[in-house]
């Protein structure tokens, strides 16, 4: 059996696994993905998963809160109108809940299934910075973990056939008192700190380390109450083992954590989304354990990592044991942030079948283009990427695979990466380094293929350590041949 037909063969079967059914994926595409001309060629498997993803639609009924007294003077607090709307749309079997021109201040607002929340052009829905307004706690993941936490500020749980659309805004105002400075001392802050009465910094870390350490320890879920008090910020859009997922042409700003953060959903589609957060995590898009995900048309103006792909941290990754898988992402820009295509570094439940193409990354602030991050207290299998025709302005460093990130060396879950495979790959300035490969000697990364790509002005010398099969073709670095014996260790 080939290495390909593997590969697919796995994927649908994890899938089935999940929910007892490969559910809002149509049967046809998925044979397809198995038929000899798919098998061969891995942008027609791409081209497959895209056409196996199921984009909800919606009755033709239209709910304004408007008429669930809602008002959009930037002074009401529209929480249980917004919400209300969502439910009576939900119980007449669904259609569009309409977010007119105006600014509605709301709290934590929860999607139900068959809605879809649509952001008229000048909606701006700006969202209370006062923590109470995401109670009571729900049943969330944070940072990989499974905690019940602060609700997101968008939240959805075990719905399916949900959006949210239109051209309007949605405005976390993270960027004022309440969010970001919980994050606490941190070496790019740009918020001022807070204290408690006891003149006390206020800060996420007494609380993180316990959540940590109560997952180590295998501490039942509910169990785990990281809401009031414990300064864990929620991220902005969160649907959790969902079905059906489509969040299309708003603009997101200002989010207290994480953008979109998909969990344990199948069949999601982001596109056209103008993502702008540069606060702490402010990462964009990450879809974590999720299958069938399609990224399309984005722009990225974000704090951490663009779209960063998440599968759950160490014990409790493993617990839920839950890869990300079946994953296309074309056509985005990535303007600013830590990094432009990134897996990890929550990827203990692994990651396959990735495929990224036609994106543009260009800023002196981007650290790196294409990054994998773990550790051998993380691992996961991280396999099968494909990635073609990405240009890259002025990046940092470009290819980073790092088996050392934060915890370095020091478990007993070797990451296994391998499979990649980058072609066409133009990077005009890179800062540092082209390639920056770190694996372990008794686990080396294995298999990897760059070909037709080109670094035109590069900083420093590239680092290539405990890297086996290695193949490059047509690769240029500072107009001359790139020369593996010059940079592998």
């Amino acid at each position: 059996m080939d290495n390909t037909r593997r590969f697919f063969i796995k994927a649908v079967a994890s899938s089935t696994l999940l929910g007892g059914a490969l559910v809002g994926c149509k049967s046809a595409p998925l044979v397809d993905m198995l038929s000899s001309p798919v098998r061969g060629d891995d942008w027609k498997m791409a081209d497959a998963i895209k056409s196996s993803i199921k984009v909800p639609s919606f009755p033709d009924k239209t709910f304004n809160i408007i008429d669930f007294g809602a008002n959009g003077d930037n002074k009401t607090n529209n929480t249980v109108a917004i919400n209300n709307a969502i439910k009576s749309c939900n119980a007449q079997g669904g259609g569009q809940v309409i977010i007119p021109q105006g600014q509605f201040i709301t709290g934590a607002i929860h999607l139900l299934s068959n809605v879809n929340l649509h952001l008229e052009e000048g909606a701006i829905l700006s969202f209370s910075t006062s923590p109470e307004d995401y109670l009571p706690a729900v049943f969330t993941r944070w940072e990989g973990l499974e905690m019940m936490g602060y609700s997101p500020l968008i939240y959805a749980f075990e719905q399916e056939n949900i959006a949210i659309t239109g051209k309007g805004i949605l405005e976390g105002n993270a960027n004022n008192t309440t969010w970001w400075p919980w994050k606490g001392k941190h070496k790019e802050a740009h918020w001022e700190l807070l204290t408690d009465n006891n003149g006390q910094i206020i800060e996420q870390k007494t609380a993180r380390d316990k959540l940590m350490r109560d997952a180590e320890q295998h501490i039942p879920v509910e169990q785990r109450i990281y809401a009031d008090g414990a300064y864990l910020r929620p991220p902005f859009i969160q649907p959790y083992r969902c079905n059906n997922v489509l969040i299309e042409g708003i603009t997101i700003k200002n989010s207290p954590f994480w953008l979109v953060n998909p969990v344990l959903c199948n069949s999601v589609t982001v596109c056209d989304v103008t993502f702008s957060s540069h606060g702490p995590n402010s990462d964009g898009c990450d879809p974590e354990s999720c299958n069938h995900v399609h990224i399309k048309n984005c722009v990225f103006d974000t704090g951490d990592d663009c779209i960063a792909i998440k599968s759950g941290r160490n014990a409790d990754g493993r617990r839920v044991n839950t890869a990300s898988q079946n994953i296309v992402i074309e056509n985005c820009h990535m303007k600013e942030g830590h990094g432009g295509v990134v897996i990890g570094s929550e990827i203990s439940g692994g990651v396959n079948n990735v495929f990224v193409q036609n994106c543009t990354m260009d800023s002196p602030h981007l650290e790196r283009a294409i990054r994998i991050k773990t550790n051998s207290v993380r691992g996961g299998l991280i396999e099968h990427i494909r990635i073609r025709n990405i240009e890259v302005g002025t990046v940092k460093n470009a290819i980073v695979i790092n088996f050392y990130y934060e915890e370095g060396d020091a478990g007993q879950f070797d990451p296994i990466v391998r499979d990649i495979k980058i072609d066409n790959l133009h990077c005009k300035n890179v800062l540092s380094k082209a390639l920056y490969l770190n694996g372990f000697a008794r686990d080396p990364i294995k298999d990897i293929t760059l070909t037709n790509s080109h670094f035109d002005q590069v900083g420093d010398e590239s680092i290539v350590n405990h890297v086996t099969n290695f193949t490059i073709d047509n690769v240029t670095l500072n107009k001359q041949p790139m020369s593996l014996a010059k940079i592998t260790q």
